[in-house]
């Protein structure tokens, strides 16, 4: 039976991270993946295709809508194929995948293809393919094994008509009209990218705003410029039942005031979040607990109800996003090595990578708010910036607050071109609790989109901006 120090169940972000680590600090160290693929629903079937077609289809809008603009004369008609479009996405999952494989082999991290299970506390079956078994035994083990896709009780995901975001990135054909269910990040993305190349797209959303999780100055700017792009929103309505008829879908949803609606598509995308995904780990028999919402219960040092057991990423409470999973997967493997490593989870920046970008890190006004926490803000436009009228990029802005006695920053939120980028200068500051005054009186390079973030602290310190 070959023994480790640390055996990690999941190979996506949080997991490979959190191997890799434990390998650079001497631990000898095993991970388990049940797919052939190494890297996760991230890297195949979540961030890195959905912005690749995201990419791709935004080369598509530039050129029907933009190019000309810009002196750029195209002969002929501009068309999207859409199966070199999916096939290119393949490409750079493929490429990426093989990345993690490799960095597996140049760490001298022992891969094993299968589903892991407890057998007892320290002891993993591995279910291999072909149906054989082996068994291994480990002294630390990180369960890293994610989520899938959520859904509605009523809702039959049948993935021909009604899909999850794992079959939105590989249609075979554009929709006429794809029917989101869900205003969070993930149908926003792939309903624009839909959108760009033909889809009619209507989002319906239970809440009364889309990406809830995020400031309200956000939520609204986001509904505004998307709408302007063409994309249908119906906020504050209940989906109650979804019916497939052939290749047509119905979904009939309550809006506000209670009263019925129907829509047709010809797809539905069902983008209501995620759900820890702990199926067949048999935890039971490590004595490993979960809590009521399904996550693995861990302590402040992610701990398991077993000491030696430790969860990260998605099966844990938080934000389901990639580099969370990775900053918990350095942090246990640290702890496992003896050392004091820390995360600071308000400062684990969200991003929408719609275009505009949305990003945000620290508190939002309804989080002050509610803490009873005086604040101040200021907030600088996109629009007023040289590099944003070069490159015709003028929706969106930048907010910040900042506490009104001390000055420290306490949330940065952005909308607009490369916020995705942008948001690390925010992260950097807060990290080092920077006061607006502090971001004010730094050099930025111009003509940049970074402007716009020392202009936002200006006009937090004393209504100090510049250019507007």
């Amino acid at each position: 039976m070959s023994t480790y120090d640390v055996v990690v169940i999941g190979s996506g972000p949080g997991g490979y991270v959190a191997a890799i680590r434990c390998a650079q600090l001497g631990l000898k160290t095993a991970i388990i993946e049940k797919y052939a693929t190494l890297g996760g629903t991230c890297l195949n079937v979540g961030c890195i295709p959905s912005k690749a077609l995201l990419d791709s289809s935004h080369h598509y809008e530039d050129a029907v809508k933009h190019f000309e603009d810009h002196g750029i004369e195209v002969p002929g008609e501009i068309k999207v194929n859409l199966e070199k479009m999916i096939a290119r996405k393949q490409a750079v999952v493929d490429q990426t995948c093989d990345g993690v494989q490799f960095l597996m082999k140049k760490n001298d991290i022992t891969v094993y293809e299968g589903v892991g299970s407890f057998k007892d506390k320290t002891h993993i079956t591995i279910k291999k393919s072909d149906g054989s078994e082996e068994t291994i035994e480990s002294k630390n083990i990180i369960i890293a094994t994610g989520s899938k896709p959520a859904t509605l009780p009523f809702i039959n995901i049948d993935k021909k008509r009604v899909i999850t975001s794992t079959e939105a990135l590989k249609l075979k054909e554009i929709p006429k009209h794809m029917v989101i269910i869900g205003g969070g990040v993930i149908g926003l993305e792939l309903g624009q990218v839909y959108r760009r190349i033909g889809a009619e797209v209507s989002v319906i959303e239970y809440l009364d705003r889309i990406i809830p999780g995020m400031d309200r100055a956000l939520s609204r700017e986001l509904q505004k410029v998307m709408k302007k792009q063409g994309v249908k929103f119906y906020t504050s309505h209940k989906v109650t039942e979804v019916k497939v008829a052939d290749k047509q879908v119905t979904i009939t949803a309550e809006d506000k005031k209670g009263k019925s609606v129907e829509f047709e598509g010809d797809y539905c995308l069902v983008s209501v979040g995620r759900r820890p995904y702990t199926d067949g780990l048999n935890l039971e028999a490590a004595g490993v607990n979960l809590n009521d919402k399904n996550q693995v219960e861990v302590n402040d040092h992610l701990q398991t109800s077993v000491s030696h057991i430790y969860a990260i990423g998605d099966v844990i409470k938080g934000a389901m996003l990639a580099h969370k999973a990775e900053e918990e997967g350095v942090f246990v493997a640290e702890t496992i090595a003896g050392q004091k490593p820390h995360i600071d989870y308000n400062l684990i920046p969200g991003v929408v990578y719609t275009w505009p970008e949305v990003a945000a890190v620290g508190k939002t006004e309804d989080e002050l708010k509610e803490a009873g926490i005086a604040y101040k803000s200021g907030q600088f436009p996109f629009r007023a910036l040289g590099r944003s009228r070069a490159s015709a990029d003028l929706d969106g802005f930048v907010k910040i607050l900042a506490d009104e006695k001390t000055d420290e920053v306490l949330g940065v939120h952005m909308i607009g071109a490369r916020c995705a980028d942008l948001i690390a200068e925010a992260v950097t500051a807060m990290e080092f609790r920077a006061s607006a005054e502090d971001i004010a009186r730094m050099s930025h390079s111009h003509p940049t989109f970074a402007e716009a973030v020392k202009e936002a602290a200006l006009a937090a310190t004393e209504n100090r901006a510049l250019h507007v």
